[in-house]
């Protein structure tokens, strides 16, 4: 009996005591691992790829309305340039901000099948009102927008329908994609070495069909849009999206499920709140801090968490003192060494994902600026008018292109000059990725030197052909393997098990940001340089603006963060998990698997 009892001092046993006369049924629920997976889902790589093929469909459907978003506000609904550039970074920071809306009910309340499910609905009946929209009060005349006929003044009614559909589009896209790409990761077994090492790559090929749905959308649907076919183009979204919703719903009785895991947010607040009350408590050492017996955590749904030495002033919240002992256990007064950890996690991240934002403000240029800027550039190939949204099309084929040179030759050389198998650490790849991106501002600020000196006289096109815009989406698209990829794995894997699906969403969460910071400095450039008779930098006309200066303005914050971000990388430590068998853990996590064995043995006995 004393042998079962030996795990924790004697704080720590009197608490358990206390937990046992009070709510043993309880403890024994939230103790259970959410996470464990149902045995008759099976998982696996085939259905995982079943999941790929979903991201691509509803990836085409909904750049089927974002690619070209910015020629449709200008063309038929009569917006200037720089109107419609701010109202496509609100949409598009929209779009990734609901990706913490998804995550939140999917780790909290409805689990990662349910909130895809949901979310797809949304995306379909968004993409469906948004095409009878179209259809009966925006493209009039037929054939409207094509950059020659203009569309009829839009009713109000039509208008507001319209940005209703569109953010309706906005939310459940926005809240389907890093939802499913956790629940793509739960269908790799990590107790399975060839699943786990397969696990890693699925979030590169998860970009990587990112990118295939959106080649149709940036090839062939826009140039239907770009003539004036946008009701066909918004149609073809629309079935995309159900046929994307049926091939999920398809793998249901394939899947690999895992439960929610409960709301977050009061776990994180009980920490900051325990430490508080204990402002005047010197914090216990690493070994006396308050922890569960067993092998699961008192987190729903996460294992054991190390401690770490970052943020001593919250170990506070593990540190037992008299009135927790004895008195009724109070989770706002003390917090086991699991609970803080995770809050630490949380604050460990946040510097590394607030660098990320200037870094999707690059990003964000290729649905406004990008295509504002090709579309005053010459675009004919003979008798062929190249849409200019169209040229994303090479971002799309450098990051296809990228990402297989990655995974088959930066990866292997990577990994024998460095021991990493995985070759490049994901924060090295973050870095990089802003390098690149700094560059292509440049590229794109070079290119709008180059475009204002062949302006045509009296007219808003420049006679350099759109083929100048090449190097700048090529870098984006090259700086995208490397930045976003790096970014899924990392905030995946360093998110605590409870919180998988919001490590995944600060991905799109910080695109979100870049986009209402880029929305932001378009305003705050324009409010400044367009004092007096001057037309600002990026006016109606851009031939009398200098929307190169707005490119070199971002390289320099770019760079700038980029420096930053070397510091926060430098400064960052990864998450330690707990594990059976892992030597790296703790020895009093040895303690607990052997008492745990002795217990077993006893019982039997």
């Amino acid at each position: 009996m004393a042998a079962t009892q030996s795990v924790n001092s004697t704080i720590e046993a009197a608490l358990e005591v206390n937990e046992a006369n009070s709510s043993h049924g309880e403890t024994a629920a939230v103790t259970k691992n959410c996470n464990e997976k149902i045995k008759k889902s099976r998982g696996g790589m085939k259905i995982a790829t079943l999941l790929l093929v979903n991201q691509g469909l509803a990836t085409l459907a909904f750049f089927g309305v974002g690619v070209n978003l910015v020629l449709f506000l200008t063309r038929v609904l009569g917006q200037d340039n720089a109107y419609a550039a701010n109202s496509v970074s609100k949409w598009t920071g929209t779009v990734y901000l609901c990706s913490l809306i998804g995550a939140f009910l999917s780790d909290s309340y409805w689990g990662r099948y349910l909130t895809c499910t949901v979310f797809q609905i949304i995306l379909v009946l968004g993409l469906g009102l948004l095409s009878l929209s179209s259809w009966l009060f925006l493209i009039k005349p037929a054939g409207c927008g094509d950059g020659e006929l203009a569309c009829f003044p839009t009713s109000s009614i039509g208008i507001a329908i319209f940005y209703l559909s569109i953010y309706l589009v906005a939310f459940g896209y926005g809240g389907h994609q890093p939802t499913l790409a956790t629940f793509g990761s739960d269908q790799y077994d990590e107790k399975n070495p060839k699943q786990r090492s397969s696990k890693t790559a699925f979030f590169c090929y998860f970009y990587f069909a990112l990118n295939v749905g959106s080649l149709f959308s940036n090839t062939i649907l826009v140039y239907y849009e770009d003539s004036g076919e946008w009701t066909l183009g918004f149609l073809v979204s629309l079935g995309a999206a159900v046929i994307g919703l049926m091939s999920f719903l398809l793998g249901s009785p394939r899947y690999r499920y895992v439960k929610p895991c409960g709301n977050p947010l009061p776990r994180v607040a009980q920490v900051f709140v325990a430490a508080v009350r204990k402002w005047d408590v010197v914090p216990a050492s690493a070994d006396e801090l308050y922890e569960v017996e067993g092998s699961d955590s008192a987190i729903k749904g996460s294992r054991k968490i190390l401690h770490s030495n970052e943020f001593e002033f919250l170990d506070k919240a593990a540190t037992a003192i008299e009135n927790d002992i004895y008195g009724p256990k109070n989770p706002w007064r003390l917090c086991t060494v699991t609970q803080v950890e995770e809050a630490k996690c949380i604050i460990r991240m946040l510097p590394i994902w607030l660098c990320t934002i200037i870094y999707s403000v690059v990003f964000t240029q290729m649905a406004s600026l990008f295509v504002e800027q090709g579309d005053v550039m010459n675009s004919n190939i003979g008798k062929f008018h190249l849409p200019a949204a169209s040229m994303s099309a090479f971002d799309i084929f450098s990051v296809l292109i990228c990402t297989g040179i990655y995974r088959q030759i930066l990866v292997p050389l990577a990994g024998k000059l460095s021991g990493n198998s995985n070759g490049l650490t994901e924060l090295q790849r973050m870095g990089i990725g802003l390098i690149i991106g700094m560059l292509a501002m440049v590229a794109a600020g070079a290119t709008e030197i180059e475009r204002l000196k062949y302006v045509v006289p009296d007219q808003k096109v420049s006679s350099l052909s759109i083929f100048w815009q090449i190097p700048q989406y090529v870098l984006v698209g090259a700086s995208e393997v490397f930045m976003y990829v790096g970014q899924l794995e990392f905030f995946n894997g360093q998110a605590p098990d409870g919180i998988k699906s919001f490590g995944s969403s600060l991905c799109m969460a910080s695109i979100s940001l870049g986009n209402y910071v880029s929305s932001m400095l378009i305003v705050m450039v324009m409010g400044i340089t367009s004092k007096g008779k001057s037309p600002g930098w990026i006016p109606d006309d851009l031939n009398t603006g200098h929307m190169d200066r707005f490119y070199f303005l971002i390289a320099v914050l770019t760079a700038f963060d980029f420096v930053i971000y070397l510091f926060c990388a430098k400064w960052y430590k990864p998450i330690n998990i707990a594990e059976y068998g892992n030597e790296k853990g703790s020895s009093n996590v040895k303690e607990i698997q052997m008492e745990g064995e002795k217990e077993e043995v006893l019982n039997r006995v």
